[in-house]
């Protein structure tokens, strides 16, 4: 959303903070005409991932390392309104069991929404921030090695046309392969062995798409290209040649802690021969000849996103119709529920504001989408829907916004069986449940599946949040087999302690 700006014609300020498994970046910009101006960046070192036990839950110290990083970021971010501020987290917090333990005690020290984002939508951001930061070079691919995972997309201009993420970190290497800081060849082999045979699957399929420039981006590439300049290649770009001298050199130390390269800077020698070797098993398994930097990643992408003059099409939109058309959907009939959700939404949530109005957004998608299960089968298949919904890649939306698509769709029809809703860690489960109320009877009212428009129906919440429906004088009679399949919904209702009224 562009706000409007204040009389004293102060640029608009935006800021992007990215929860890596290592290191913990905000970067603030301003809005300048068409473009972005960055005035700040800021980063710190977390180590989230050293964190994460084998039960893949995060230690405490873990999680207070970056609460305490997120409150000195909220000293920075003072006085930016919540519309303006994004923060997605990556690997580390998608894996962790208690990334919602993480995310309440954040949000104690941090007053900004924390988005857990898929590592497709990941591997999309960064390529729009790169997109964004480059000349126009044509089909590209960008590579981000990561703590956690590490991202790979071919595209071209603003597109991404391929997209994957691979678990494969320099920090989850580092402890895989080179625990307590032991270096030697042998380990070195098998984790650039381990590299390759992670990217077997999709090799060939990137070097059949073929790309004009390879560009890598964010903090292993940045930290492998400053070494191959101080080794004496002043244009930084990485090729075959010139990784096999960094190798060779990196090799002769039998420690993490006695690594001693020129460039290298002391926080990133922890984990720099686990990196090296993730690029090294990448540049072989995709037959690269040369790699740039960009300096471009995923917080560039996050901001060019949220400013809505940089936006070539609402993504999330496209994604949906994109869905809707794969799975056949019967789009007049989503069409109709969409309508009428969005009718009963509304009069339900008359005060409007950022939040209700992403709400409004993720009701109307998941209208389109609740019937993409029918594709399995009737029987059950608003479960069916589910499944797709969660573990489908879609793009432009966040983790807990595809969790918020899949969970309409479970519930739009059958039991109400309120156990087996998931926990939200950004929206309160009360909004969730009127999103639910609203499609399920949308859904109710358009079961005959006909283009007879409904009458005008009015919605009224009473103070303990029941739903009263008031239909024009008689319509219920008149239309007996609704009232019927109503009268059904209402038992639903009952059985999972809400309730539902109507009359006309």
């Amino acid at each position: 959303m562009t706000l409007p700006q204040a009389s004293n014609d102060k640029p608009r300020e935006i800021a992007a903070v990215d929860l890596g498994s290592n290191s913990f970046h905000m970067v603030v910009a301003r809005v300048v005409g068409q473009g972005l101006q960055i005035i700040s960046r800021h980063k710190q070192r977390v180590r989230l991932a050293a964190g994460l036990d084998k039960k893949q839950r995060l230690s405490d110290e873990a999680i207070q390392r970056g609460v305490d990083c997120l409150a000195m970021f909220a000293e920075r971010l003072n006085g930016i309104e919540i519309d303006n501020v994004r923060i997605a987290a990556t690997h580390t917090l998608r894996q962790a069991k208690n990334a919602h333990e993480f995310i309440e005690r954040a949000n104690q020290v941090f007053p900004y929404p924390i988005e857990i984002i898929a590592g497709e939508e990941e591997a999309r951001l960064i390529y729009l921030g790169v997109s964004h930061t480059q000349q126009n070079l044509g089909r590209r691919l960008v590579i981000d090695i990561g703590g956690g995972s590490t991202e790979l997309v071919i595209g071209e201009d603003f597109q991404p046309l391929l997209v994957n993420s691979k678990r494969m970190g320099c920090v989850s290497y580092n402890e895989r392969f080179f625990p307590q800081g032991a270096l030697s060849e042998k380990q070195f082999l098998a984790a650039q062995t381990a590299t390759q045979q992670k990217l077997e699957s999709l090799a060939s399929q990137y070097r059949k798409a073929g790309w004009q420039v390879a560009l890598g981006a964010s903090g292993t590439i940045k930290a492998i290209r400053e070494v191959v300049i101080g080794l004496g290649d002043e244009d930084g770009i990485i090729t075959r040649k010139r990784l096999d001298n960094v190798i060779e050199k990196l090799l002769k130390f039998k420690h993490s802690d006695s690594i001693d390269l020129p460039g290298l800077t002391e926080d990133r020698q922890p984990v720099f021969a686990a990196g090296v070797a993730i690029l090294s098993g990448v540049l072989d398994a995709l037959k690269i000849d040369e790699l740039r930097f960009s300096d471009g990643a995923l917080r560039e992408g996050l901001l060019y996103e949220m400013e809505e003059r940089f936006q070539r099409t609402d993504i999330r939109g496209r994604t949906t119709d994109d869905m809707a058309a794969r799975y056949n959907v019967d789009l007049d009939h989503a069409r109709r529920v969409q309508q009428t959700a969005a009718h009963f939404y509304a009069q339900a949530e008359p005060e409007q504001g950022s939040k209700k109005t992403e709400l409004a957004g993720l009701l109307n998608w998941a209208a389109l989408l609740h019937e993409v299960g029918l594709s399995i089968g009737y029987p059950g298949y608003h479960k069916h829907s589910a499944y797709i919904l969660s573990n489908t890649n879609l793009p432009g939306f966040n983790q807990e916004q595809q969790t918020v698509l899949a969970t309409l769709a479970r519930f739009h029809r059958k039991a109400l069986k309120l156990g087996e809703m998931p926990k939200f860690t950004l929206f309160k489960p009360k909004l969730i449940e009127t999103l639910i109320c609203a499609l399920r009877l949308a859904c109710v009212l358009h079961s005959q599946r006909n283009d007879e428009a409904l009458p005008e129906i009015t919605v009224t919440i009473d103070k303990n949040g029941g739903w009263q429906l008031q239909f024009p004088k008689g319509w219920l009679g008149d239309n007996r087999l609704l009232a019927a399949d109503l009268t059904a919904e209402q038992d639903y209702w009952q059985a999972a302690g809400w309730s539902l009224r109507f009359s006309d």
